[in-house]
């Protein structure tokens, strides 16, 4: 039997699996569903009904038919239950489900033939209205006269047009709910850390409220100031942001209300027993504005909080002091740390913005002493299904994979100016890489009204703005950026283990309690339990772990500068929808600096190009090394920090990475800019980053460019296995220093050798549908090669200890199938942590070549070529005779040995509605491929 693979908690949570065998008799609930629910959510228009009108194309559109977008699976993440028994029994999808999803992966095998007509076979017209004959519907919701929702024939797309704000604000609210609203009540209570209660208790459940909840543990009192405090600290910015706010609730109540009354509200309530398919019995809550810091605080921690793992740097240093001494432990330390490589590729191409420097006298430092550190207790009082062996085990295996699910990095970029372009004007496809849900946790919309008019993606629930995709003349995106704004605090405990000293006074911590209970439903059939989350909170953060520094004991905290201030960034995404602000690169730099989370920024209209990072960066004190705990004693504490309200002083603008019309940008989670350290391990030689620089470098030394010829360049990167790019080459020059008389791994050499040489290290199916990998033998090889490689490579001279403590700052591997990665498998996402750049700077050691930036010892065979090459031989012929079925284990998707299948990208189900798997790409989910024409 195929084994189950582990996902991480944001994966694990899909409809569970006490609803298949429900599904035995879905046959006569269908017929009973289907009379109660006559209406699907997206057709249901109720006393809002409207002639269907179309949307034309806007006079205020500058992209000249030359904006393009894709979100797969589909616009429709809502429905009934007749819907939902019909895809669960006979595979069928609910308009405009999933038809995004083919366009978006045939991609992967139509993109060498693309030219510029044939951009929008893969991808949607993103021009602003609804072509003449294409609206096919008309809502005005609950029955107002100054907004209008129509939606498009071909996608489902929402266009909503206002003539008021607040009835624009409505119209985005109530086209959310109609598109997501039980995703968005699922985050609501994911952020609330109540997901249990709501959804079933499910280890998987457990799993993500417990992580989530972990790291934003907020009172209700929490919620409720922290949008009023961005409000206020605005101005009438702030006030419009509050109202918008407001209808935009309003909206979302009105269709709760509305497909209560009609009976078409999504079929998961049904399933997970809020609401009875008979009689109608039970509620859907309203929404009210805390539910929106509740969601931001979910999506700011996956995608928008670099920074944290000081404890875990620290153990690793003591390893390596451990092992070398202190001061070479150090130096070896800092060459895997690769803060600042000379050999990284960068965001930004010239200049240098100074942040976090590594002190020469590092001051404050509280290193935990050796076997000491303990891992803070969340969950109390277990009872019934929550307290089985296998439930704990697997909630806490669920709730770590999380940890690193929401460190991950997300998103590409490529940009080119107008200089280097056929047309004069700039180009650039880009969009954020958030993972594969059904349905997806974006939305797209088009929103035009007073002060607003854009068409993108926005977080659903979140979707008051648009916060990815164009304007009127001008399109803009965002990479996961990761710089540190988190940092971990050794707080002195006095009189017992929950009091702390702060400036000097004893002090109690605050505790702050969830108490969850279940019972079985149709949709999960976990059995009844309960337990309590409990977290210590201090004015440094939240209590992580504990552990002994200089004999005493102290807890660690964890600070995030974006902590009670998840509702900030809503100024920035008010201004990046607002045509009558935004009108140059400059004002765009401006709004982008309103946003308090980590992310690159980039834009491009007619004429010019510009980037920008953003983040609340604290100033650290003088001596703080930030990759470390230090005390929590006021020397060491940010500047200006004000406990009450988590405020402090932060770099300035002109301290952040920015330009305008550089030749091109290009970002994949890379090293934004020399002397900027990342936060997260790996920015070093081979980046996945080096995928897209080197081709879109090409482009721009050969001109020309188009937007076919940057759609191909992502696709191609897209496909491209980043050690057979990148390392191979000169792993196999070790291999070949000397004759490879050994058959197996002659044969093997070979084999690597053709896929270099005939498919340029792409993993590319034989052809379109085939579901094999040409070259898929080779690939094989080095999928099984690679960890063993590494491990053979760097733990003899390593040691086990300091190995074991390197691999957790960094995996090993990343590959498309690696399960033990930090995304899990069938993510799509890949190649963005692994062992690539310490190999490759090894390796090229060993042979001789220039190392900028070195480790600080070589390591393969140490140092010796004829050692390193009988390692990597063994390893090889190893690799080369594990079989598929080994080296692809088969999960829950996949058969064992299923190569393709392995690799695959699946959405992961946070409904009813299910999908196929597609073939693997390494893109962004939502993409815009777009080139302005015009400028206002």
């Amino acid at each position: 039997m195929p084994r189950r693979t582990p996902r991480n908690a944001l994966d694990r949570l899909r409809t569970p699996r006490g609803f298949h065998g429900f599904l035995k008799t879905a046959s006569v609930c269908a017929l009973i569903a289907g009379l109660l629910s006559p209406l699907s959510p997206a057709m249901a228009a109720g006393s809002g009904s409207a002639e269907v009108t179309d949307v034309k194309a806007a006079a205020n559109d500058h992209c000249g038919g030359q904006c393009s977008d894709i979100l797969p699976p589909g616009q429709n993440g809502n429905a009934t239950l007749a819907q939902i028994l019909l895809n669960q029994a006979f595979g069928t999808q609910p308009a405009h489900a999933e038809d995004q999803l083919g366009p978006y992966a045939n991609l992967a095998t139509g993109y060498q033939g693309l030219s510029n007509d044939k951009i929008n076979d893969f991808f949607n017209d993103a021009s602003f209205g609804v072509p003449d004959g294409q609206a096919a519907s008309t809502v005005r919701p609950a029955g107002r006269d100054d907004v209008t929702i129509v939606r498009d024939k071909k996608t489902g797309v929402p266009h909503i047009t206002g003539t008021t704000r607040y009835g624009t604000e409505f119209g985005a609210g109530y086209a959310a709910a109609q598109d997501r609203l039980w995703l968005m009540d699922l985050f609501r209570h994911v952020g609330r850390g109540q997901l249990t209660p709501f959804a079933g208790g499910a280890p998987s459940n457990q799993g993500l409220e417990q992580q989530f909840w972990r790291s934003a543990p907020y009172t209700e009192a929490d919620l409720e100031a922290q949008i009023e405090s961005a409000a206020a600290k605005a101005g009438e910015r702030g006030e419009l942001a509050l109202a918008d706010v407001d209808a935009y609730v309003a909206g979302v109540n009105a269709y709760i209300d509305a497909s209560d009354k009609g009976r078409y509200f999504p079929g998961e309530y049904v399933l997970t027993g809020h609401k009875d398919a008979i009689t109608n019995a039970g509620t859907i809550e309203h929404f009210k504005r805390s539910d929106l810091i509740a969601l931001a605080s979910v999506i700011g921690s996956l995608f928008g909080a670099g920074g944290g793992g000081e404890v875990t740097n620290a153990l690793s240093l003591l390893a390596a002091q451990e092992k070398y001494g202190v001061a070479e432990g150090t130096e070896v330390w800092e060459s895997f740390r690769q803060r600042n490589d000379p050999e990284a590729v960068l965001t930004q191409q010239d200049g240098s913005f100074p942040y976090l420097p590594t002190p020469d006298d590092p001051q404050g430092r509280a290193l935990p002493e050796a076997g000491s550190v303990e891992a803070e207790p969340l969950v109390y009082d277990r009872t019934g299904s929550a307290g089985a062996a296998s439930a704990t085990g697997a909630s806490t295996k669920a709730a770590d994979a999380a940890v690193s699910s929401a460190r991950r990095g997300m998103s590409n970029a490529l940009v080119v100016s107008g200089e280097h372009t056929a047309s004069g004007h700039p180009v650039a496809v880009f969009g954020p890489q958030t993972g594969y849900f059904a349905p997806q946790l974006l939305m797209l919309q088009e929103i035009q009204g007073p002060g607003i008019s854009a068409r993108g993606a926005s977080f659903a629930g979140l979707s008051m703005y648009v916060e990815l995709g164009r304007g009127q003349d001008y399109a803009w995106s965002a990479t996961t950026s990761g710089q540190d704004i988190i940092d971990t605090y050794a707080v002195e405990l006095c009189q017992d283990d929950y009091h702390y000293l702060y400036r000097g006074t004893c002090t109690p911590m605050e505790k702050v309690e969830r108490h969850n209970a279940w019972k079985p439903t149709v949709a999960d059939s976990t059995a009844a339990g309960s337990y309590t989350m409990r977290v210590w909170r201090t004015k440094y953060g939240p209590v992580e772990s504990r552990a002994t520094v200089d004999g005493k004991k102290v807890a660690y905290t964890t600070l995030r500068s974006s902590y009670l201030h998840e509702a900030d960034s809503i100024i920035g995404f008010q201004m990046l929808n607002d045509p009558d602000y935004l009108n140059s690169p400059e004002r765009f730099q401006e709004a982008v600096q309103h946003i308090n989370y980590t992310f690159n920024w980039f834009y491009a209209d007619s004429e010019h190009t510009a980037y920008y990072n953003s983040g609340d960066n604290p100033v650290r004190a003088d001596g703080v090394d930030a990759e470390f705990p230090v005390w929590a004693r006021p020397a060491y504490e940010w500047r200006g920090w004000d406990p009450a309200d988590n405020t402090a002083r932060y770099t300035g603008a002109s301290a952040h990475p920015q330009s305008v019309d550089q030749d091109y940008y290009v970002s994949w989670n890379n090293k934004q800019a020399k002397d900027y350290p990342a936060a997260s391990w790996g920015n070093g030689s081979v980046h996945r980053g080096n995928l897209l620089d080197d081709r879109v470098k090409k482009l721009v030394a050969d001109g020309g460019v188009t937007r076919t010829a940057l759609v191909k360049a992502m696709a191609e990167a897209a496909l491209a296995d980043l050690r057979a790019e990148d390392v191979l080459p000169d792993l196999l020059k070790v291999v070949e220093s000397a004759p490879v008389t050994d058959p197996a791994a002659k044969s093997a050499v070979d084999g690597l050798k053709a896929w270099l040489s005939e498919g340029g290290g792409l993993r590319t199916e034989t052809s379109a549908g085939s579901r094999k990998y040409a070259h898929a033998d080779a690939i094989r090889t080095l999928d099984a090669w690679w960890p063993l490689l590494v491990k053979a490579e760097f733990e003899p001279g390593l040691g086990t200890d300091l190995y074991t403590a390197f691999t957790r700052n960094l995996p090993v591997d990343e590959s498309p199938s690696a399960a033990h990665g930090p995304t899990g498998a069938h993510a799509g996402s890949a190649f963005q942590y692994g062992w690539w750049s310490y190999v490759d700077k090894d390796i090229r050691a060993v042979l001789g070549e220039s190392v900028k930036g070195p480790l600080a010892h070589t390591y393969c065979g140490d140092g010796d070529l004829a050692a390193c090459r009988d390692t990597l031989v063994s390893t090889l012929k190893e690799a080369a005779g594990r079989t598929a079925a080994q080296v692809y284990p088969g999960d829950d998707s996949c058969s064992a040995g299923d190569q393709w299948c392995a690799d695959s990208v699946i959405h992961r189900t946070l409904g009813g509605i299910k999908h196929g798997g597609i073939g693997w790409q390494n893109r962004p989910t939502y993409q815009q491929v777009v080139e302005f024409t015009s400028h206002r």
